[in-house]
């Protein structure tokens, strides 16, 4: 083994792939032959496609690959979907579709698109009087939309744009400390380059009219857009008369329908749960953001702000039982879109979105808030019934079987074993050492 010691290394960036990828095997692996192979075993074969996807990122060496899965059979408002989903996670996807097949036919899914408002502000201090500020806003507030004019031109041709801009005093809970604080519709583009183009621009004018207006600086911070986005907001519910939630696992539906209540009131008041309920969701949620291109860290920031913003974190869900009619749903802040960013340069976004039948940002909110949904429903219907441990390990089952390398014959057989036997890790390990024994 002959490595070099790991020492800071100056112009990486500006190393070509190979060298990059030269400088990693020597400095890290021990069998440098294995390694690059592997890296180069991940590459596509296809050239203009690779470099395509090297130029996503900065430093890239290979493609890390997950699995592009569907969920068929998802009627949303009355229109059939298979939903595409980039997950690594076992038995969500068969979770999803499983949940889109109960729903079928009890009437689908329904969801609607409530807001559509985006945030970002320009975050400064000033020291001065406050009434002095709030004047001079007033009188500048036209000068910052007139500025953006040619930012703004194409995305109000749309019948999109800046809504609103509002000057907030913030010193009571930061002294000196104001925002310029902006909404905006971005129609179906996320939107995130947009907004912060605006908001520099805010910033530029805002500061040089202060310059010349006020007596004390306007000291700008920050400009930027905010991934909590609560007038962003969609619904998506299911819902059927009691007796109809009857299936080949639900014998009782009074009781089913009672005990699926208490599981997401649980998680309404119980935060230790609400986290574990909530992951649930986003389960389904980032695997159809991810497929269709859309920044899921994102997402998950700003779901998870609104799960909080009563002051304590709280279920995403709700459910409800009257007049014998059991209701299920979900309300939800989601910034997506279906123009711009990946959504024109990936080809699998692009494939993933043809699938959906090109949907505007709207659509994509209400497909996107109905597998969340469908996810939770699966989640706490096996919590409720058989148990979690029980479909999510039968779909861990051929895991743990690549993790031992077994051979088709032997996959045969511990499937076979297994579908009338508990799934374990353990119990798999000694399912293989017997059938090797043999």
């Amino acid at each position: 083994m002959n490595l070099t010691m790991p020492t800071a290394i100056s112009g990486f960036s500006k190393l070509s792939k190979s060298k990059k990828i030269e400088w990693l095997l020597d400095t890290y692996f021990s069998n440098k032959e294995s390694a690059r192979n592997l890296v180069q075993q991940y590459w596509n074969s296809d050239a203009k496609l690779q470099k395509l996807h090297d130029e996503f990122i900065e430093n890239t060496i290979t493609n890390y690959y997950l699995p592009l899965g569907v969920a068929p059979n998802f009627s949303i408002n009355n229109k059939l979907y298979t939903i595409p989903m980039a997950i690594e996670e076992s038995s969500v996807v068969a979770a999803a579709s499983k949940a889109a097949k109960f729903w079928l036919d009890r009437g689908g899914f329904k969801a609607e698109v409530i807001s559509t408002e985006k945030i970002g502000q320009v975050h400064f201090t000033y020291t001065g009087n406050f009434e002095a500020l709030q004047s001079f806003f007033e009188i500048v507030k036209p000068k910052l939309i007139e500025d953006t004019r040619a930012i703004t031109k194409n995305m109000e041709r749309r019948g999109g744009g800046i809504l609103d801009i509002e000057l907030k005093n913030k010193t009571q809970d930061l002294e000196h400390y104001y925002q310029l604080h902006a909404t905006f519709e971005t129609l179906d583009a996320m939107g995130a380059n947009f907004i912060n183009s605006c908001l520099e621009q805010f910033a530029k004018t805002f500061k040089a009219e202060a310059q010349a207006q006020l007596e004390n600086d306007v000291n700008i911070v920050m400009s930027i857009l905010s991934n909590y986005v609560p007038n962003c907001l969609v619904r998506a519910e299911v819902s059927c008369p009691i007796t109809d939630l009857k299936s080949k696992d639900i014998t009782n539906p009074s009781l089913f329908g009672e005990k699926f209540k208490q599981a997401v009131n649980i998680a309404e008041i119980e935060p230790y749960r609400a986290v574990t309920h909530n992951k649930g969701i986003m389960n389904g949620i980032d695997a159809v953001v991810l497929a269709t291109g859309n920044d899921f860290r994102a997402v998950e920031a700003g779901v998870h702000a609104y799960a909080s913003k009563d002051g304590k974190y709280k279920s995403l869900t709700h459910c409800s039982i009257e007049d014998d009619t059991f209701k299920f749903w979900i309300e939800i802040p989601l910034a997506l879109g279906t123009v711009g960013g990946l959504t024109s340069l990936h080809p699998l976004v692009k494939f993933a979105l043809e699938m959906l039948e090109k949907p505007s940002a709207k659509d994509l909110m209400q497909i996107v808030a109905v597998a969340g949904l469908a996810q939770n429903f699966a989640a706490v219907k096996s919590l409720t019934t058989t148990g979690i441990q029980e479909g999510h390990m039968k779909m861990h089952l051929m895991n743990i079987l690549n993790q031992f390398e077994a051979t088709s014959e032997e996959k045969e057989k511990i499937v076979e074993h297994f579908k009338t036997n508990v799934v374990t890790h353990s119990a798999v390990v000694e399912a293989i050492e017997n059938i090797r024994e043999i």
